[in-house]
């Protein structure tokens, strides 16, 4: 490909950081204005035109999904053989491999595991249980979090302090569960970016062997690195170095920061403004894919956050519909008016994968399945069990682990008795109290026992004892001699049958059947690097499985709606989009009002919620919602009052606006509870469905023409009607205006 052909597709700004000469380059990105499209052109421009060889490139993004995509384009542009040859995929990955290599300098066994979060969780409480603290004083996820954001920022256990008696308890927690995991052979996902950089840092013999090797590293998602990542590509290309290459090319968006929480500065563009001083910066501003109003109504949005580079968005997609506001009495009202207008929508034509569903927490998502349930509507919910933390999954894979390396204590403890092999509690304890006698892992305690009694060891593991962990050994050692002879799809076959799992699961229920389904998707996973040799395959597969993120698995193309949190929706878009839930506390949360860098990200969060949109934005808050199960006042987001009233229709009203007015009565009343209730005619009450029977009361029988048979639990008078709330035989509770629900008695 030439390099008129790859630069044709492009606008000028996109076409300056592709051909831009050698040397650091920032490149910062607006919503839809096709980064991805640049750092991939920009790597064949590189092989194509700047002939440089591709194992000279390193290009890094967040999700394997990302990687997929970034993947794709690339081998459009430069052919399947240069593809291969390129280093390209996540920091996770490209880290984990990099540590396989050099696992000699960093004094490690090549065959470490990575242990996801539960894992982590689990030795975090192991590491409190043998320091004695109690998990109410000092929560295990809380502890993890305070270790996991330590290590974003390089900071190892001996660094460790502060002020208070609970930062020297989580330092003592930190120091105990790296020794644990280290004794466990183990990395947890931070350890992946943290040694790499460190030893990038510290060891000049590696450092100057892959500065040699990569000449140009690319840098998708850039706002969303943390330190250790910075640190390691800074080092990687030799920002202090006058004779490095200096070969960094960063694609970002300061305003689409959100994942501050797990360790992501966006003050990493400034740093890079400083480290690079002579960097060249490019602006892409013309989105591809939403409407001006969408845009318009971003921009104002995150403009008022400090501390960014503003970007004019523009757009050739035409002007747009307004964006709608719509205020609810309720969630649950909030969620009838969603799921009416998706229905309104399919009715008309559109497909249900036309529509997401975005909020900021995972509870909010009740209320709107259940109106989807009721409607029919198909929908499919980011961030549900995984595919690969199902029971089963993890068994199986944990039994993997252990082939790969049987020091994985947290994998042994998972599978010791499952399939049930007469290995319980009382023989876990004992074989762990050995193993402390020994002064070894609970694995060479175990193949102590399998080799004979130890010294010491006739007063704590007895003969039975004795039988149940041989046997459970020599099933371990079994896999560990296969893992060298078997591709891992007939390794996996191997384990399931030694252990007596395949059985065990496949009990003859219906719910037997279901799982083993899911071990043989497993086992398609597996054939996917069944081309590997033996052990290679194993070790693949295992790296793959620990960094699956949760949106990896997101169809897409799916006709269902799409339900996730606005942190799980960076980087994907739908042509219409409804935002819920746009209330203080909530969005923004309560976290973040007193902090002002909590509440920047919050209002980031609502700017990248808002660019998701193609072509249509629905903005929904309620005026009270269920807490803590009861109803609660709620006031509306103070993000909603940065939108130029001019893009926006609907009843959300202004703060000063509703002030002192009655929630009910400035409601769009169209959108009730009941799903079986069309919009009423505007003529007055002539659109209104006549009750049979005015004046239901408490205790009084009556019967809906959707939700069958119930009983009245209350009723208030509202401006001009009444609320009934009835409990309904199977559907629960329902709040309902009694003029519109078409209530009769029963």
């Amino acid at each position: 490909m030439d390099v008129a052909e790859l630069l044709a597709d492009l606008n000028e700004p996109q076409r300056d950081a592709v051909a831009a000469a050698d040397g650091p380059l920032l490149v910062l990105a607006g919503p839809g204005s096709g980064k991805t499209r640049v750092l991939t052109h920009r790597v064949a421009y590189l092989v194509a035109v700047g002939r440089v060889e591709p194992w000279r490139i390193m290009a890094v993004t967040f999700t394997n999904k990302a990687a997929r995509e970034m993947r794709g384009r690339v081998q459009a542009l430069v052919g399947q053989e240069a593809l291969h040859r390129l280093t390209l995929g996540t920091f996770h990955a490209i880290c984990a491999r990099l540590l396989r290599v050099e696992s000699e300098a960093m004094g490690r066994d090549p065959d470490f595991v990575i242990f996801d979060q539960d894992d982590q969780l689990l030795v975090v409480r192991r590491a409190m249980q043998e320091l004695g603290l109690d998990d109410k004083r000092l929560a295990p996820r809380s502890a993890l979090g305070a270790i996991s954001a330590a290590k974003c920022e390089l900071i190892g256990p001996g660094e460790y302090g502060g002020s208070t008696y609970v930062h020297e308890l989580i330092g003592r927690v930190y120091d105990r569960y790296q020794r644990l995991l280290r004794a466990s052979n183990a990395l947890d996902f931070d350890d992946l970016l943290v040694d790499a950089a460190r030893l990038l840092r510290h060891n000049e013999e590696v450092r100057r062997r892959y500065r040699r090797r990569y000449r140009h590293v690319l840098v998708d998602e850039f706002q969303d690195t943390n330190t250790a990542q910075y640190v390691f590509v800074k080092t990687l290309v030799g920002a202090d170095e006058p004779d490095a290459p200096r070969n960094l090319f960063v694609v970002g968006d300061e305003d689409q920061s959100i994942y501050r929480w797990r360790g992501a500065d966006y003050r990493n563009v400034e740093r890079f403004r400083r480290d690079f001083p002579d960097a060249g910066v490019v602006l892409l501003e013309q989105s591809y894919r939403s409407t001006q109003t969408i845009l318009d109504a971003a921009r104002a949005v995150i403009d008022r956050n400090e501390r960014r580079t503003p970007k004019k968005l523009w757009t050739q997609a035409g002007t747009g519909a307004p964006l709608s506001v719509f205020e609810a009495r309720d969630g649950d009202e909030e969620a009838a008016y969603v799921a009416g207008e998706i229905e309104r929508a399919a009715r008309s034509g559109a497909r249900h994968g036309e529509f997401a569903v975005m909020y900021r927490t995972n509870a909010q998502s009740r209320a709107l399945e259940e109106a989807f349930l009721r409607r029919g509507i198909p929908y499919q919910l980011v961030g549900a069990t995984r595919f690969y933390d199902r029971r089963e999954i993890k068994d199986a894979i944990a039994y993997l682990r252990l082939t790969q390396n049987p020091l994985d204590e947290v994998s042994l403890g998972r599978v010791i008795n499952v399939p049930p092999r007469g290995i319980g509690a009382r023989s876990w304890q004992a074989l762990s109290a050995l193993a402390a006698d020994l002064g070894v892992p609970r694995w060479t305690a175990l193949q102590a026992i399998a080799a004979g009694e130890p010294a010491g060891a006739a007063q704590r593991i007895d003969a039975r004892m004795a039988k149940g962990l041989a046997a459970f050994h020599a099933v371990l050692q079994d896999l560990h001699e296969a893992r060298e002879r078997l591709p891992v799809g007939e390794l996996l076959d191997f384990a399931l049958d030694r252990s007596g799992y395949r059985d065990w699961l496949r009990d003859g229920t219906e719910e037997g059947d279901d799982r083993w389904a899911n071990v043989m998707e497993l086992h398609a996973v597996a054939a996917d690097v069944g081309g590997l040799v033996p052990g290679e395959g194993l070790v693949d597969l295992l790296q793959s499985v620990a960094l699956v993120s949760e949106v990896d698995d997101l169809a897409e193309v799916a006709e269902r709606v799409t339900l996730l949190t606005l942190h799980a929706a960076k980087g994907l878009e739908f042509p219409t989009v409804f935002l819920v839930g746009l209330e203080e506390h909530l969005l923004p949360h309560s976290r973040s009002l007193d902090d002002g860098e909590a509440l920047a990200e919050e209002r980031r969060l609502f700017y990248v919620g808002l660019t998701r949109a193609r072509s249509k934005l629905h903005v929904t808050h309620a005026s009270r919602r269920n807490l803590f199960g009861r109803p609660e006042p709620r006031e509306r987001s103070r993000f909603l009052d940065d939108l130029p009233q001019r893009l926006v229709h609907g009843r959300g009203g202004s703060r000063a606006g509703r002030a002192g007015r009655s929630d009910s009565r400035f409601l769009d009343t169209r959108w009730e509870r009941s799903p079986a209730t069309p919009p009423p005619r505007p003529a007055g009450g002539a659109g209104r469905v006549a009750a049979a029977g005015a004046g239901f009361g408490p205790g009084d029988k009556v019967c809906h023409p959707t939700f069958g048979l119930g009983v009245v639990v209350s009723s208030v008078d509202l401006d001009g009607d009444t609320q009934v709330t009835v409990a309904f035989v199977g559907a629960g509770v329902r709040k309902l205006l009694q003029s519109y629900a078409g209530l009769k008695r029963a």
